[in-house]
């Protein structure tokens, strides 16, 4: 079914409940359902809810991203560039052009793929996500959002609606990135690192956030904490790098990778983030 108003979408969930799915740009669902992991006896078609197609930014700073925007007009889209540059790096790592072209925020922060990018780019972004049902909407910050392997905070009657990033401080930096056998293949492992610099140029605060790391975005809380007060160095970054690598994160390995390599991938590629993310910080 294809409804022409999200009250409709919303009101054909909470009629089926866990029996129906919504689809959105279909490239991660329908793969899925191809390959038998997922089944459904209704698709809900939302592409019509152009109302959820957005970007805007209001008087506070913060970036409102409808849930149904493609992820090709986030790449693209000179509000992301300028005010939410990890998004706008991390864009063009998300699998190929014409996955892009079809696929959605929303879709890929909903079903959680431990690997994707855009979920471990809202986590370390801090954003904020309102969902929504047939009788009323709530807001579920990231932290609280990713549950598990492909498991979210979403009720069986809701669907994420807007996706919220707030303004990064001054004298931020960040950096994204990651590393496959392919450009647009599934990277082994990757990270983005956001550090905050005091008037000395120490770190006053940063996050480190690892995709196919584990469960889910891996936010390597003790390695962010250890930057803290630091100077950047080729000794601090290895030390961060190591903690990460070595109690933080939990890669699950694959025919590609062995849990060892993407440990040492962890940490020669959170040591080149976080030289990244320091540089820019300080311009």
């Amino acid at each position: 079914m294809a409804p022409d108003s999200l009250e409709g979408a919303l009101a054909l969930k909470t009629e089926h409940g866990d029996d129906a799915k919504f689809l959105a740009g279909g490239q991660s669902l329908i793969p899925a359902m191809n390959f038998r992991l997922a089944q459904t006896a209704l698709l809900i078609d939302v592409n019509n809810l152009k109302e959820l197609d957005y970007i805007r930014r209001d008087a506070n700073g913060d970036l409102h991203l409808g849930a149904l925007t493609r992820q090709r007009r986030l790449e693209r889209d000179p509000l992301v560039k300028q005010y939410a540059p990890l998004l706008h790096e991390a864009m063009p790592w998300v699998a190929h052009p014409q996955i892009r072209n079809r696929g959605t925020l929303g879709g890929s922060l909903a079903h959680a793929d431990p690997a994707a990018e855009l979920p471990v780019i809202a986590l370390a972004l801090g954003a904020r996500l309102r969902a929504q049902t047939a009788r009323d909407e709530r807001w579920i910050t990231v932290d609280d959002f990713f549950r598990g392997l492909f498991t979210t905070d979403l009720a069986s009657d809701e669907m994420l609606v807007e996706v919220v990033l707030p303004p990064l401080p001054p004298r931020t930096g960040a950096a994204f990135i990651e590393f496959s056998r392919r450009r647009g293949d599934y990277a082994m492992l990757g990270l983005a690192a956001i550090v905050t610099l005091n008037e000395s140029g120490a770190c006053e605060k940063a996050r480190l956030v690892y995709l196919n790391a584990g469960d889910g975005p891996v936010d390597a809380k003790q390695a962010a904490d250890l930057l803290k007060g630091q100077k950047p160095s080729a000794e601090v970054f290895a030390a961060a790098a190591s903690l990460a690598a070595e109690q933080e994160i939990n890669p699950m390995g694959s025919i590609h990778a062995s849990p060892d390599y993407q440990r040492h991938l962890a940490r020669v590629l959170t040591g080149r983030a976080l030289k990244q993310a320091f540089a820019r910080a300080s311009q």
